[in-house]
C-alpha cells in the first residue's frame, strides 16, 4: 500500500483525549451522530493499527474509504461530502 488519504467513519462522538491521540488526522463530528477521521496513512500496518485501536475501544467503524490525495496541510480539503461540516 502506498501512502494515501483515508476517511474512517465512526459511530458516535470521540472524547477530547482520543481526538488528541489522533494527532495528524482531521477529526470532525457529522450531523448524523458519527465522527469522520481523515488523514494520510503511510502503509497498511498504520491503517490496521488505527482500526484495531477503535475495536479495542469498542468504537464501531462504519466505513473506511480512500480519498483523492489532498495537500499535506489539509487532508480533507476538497473531499468533504455534501451535508458534512467542513
Amino acid at each position: 500500500m502506498t501512502p494515501q488519504v483515508v476517511c474512517i467513519l465512526l459511530r458516535g462522538r470521540l472524547g477530547p483525549a482520543l481526538v488528541a491521540a489522533l494527532d495528524g488526522f482531521d477529526v470532525r463530528a457529522t450531523d448524523d451522530g458519527c465522527t469522520r477521521v481523515v488523514g494520510r496513512v503511510p502503509d497498511q500496518a498504520k491503517l490496521i493499527g488505527l482500526l484495531d485501536m477503535f475495536d479495542e475501544l469498542h468504537i464501531e467503524v462504519v466505513s473506511v474509504n480512500p480519498l483523492h490525495d489532498a495537500p499535506d496541510d489539509s487532508p480533507a480539503q476538497g473531499d468533504v461530502a455534501p451535508g458534512l461540516p467542513s
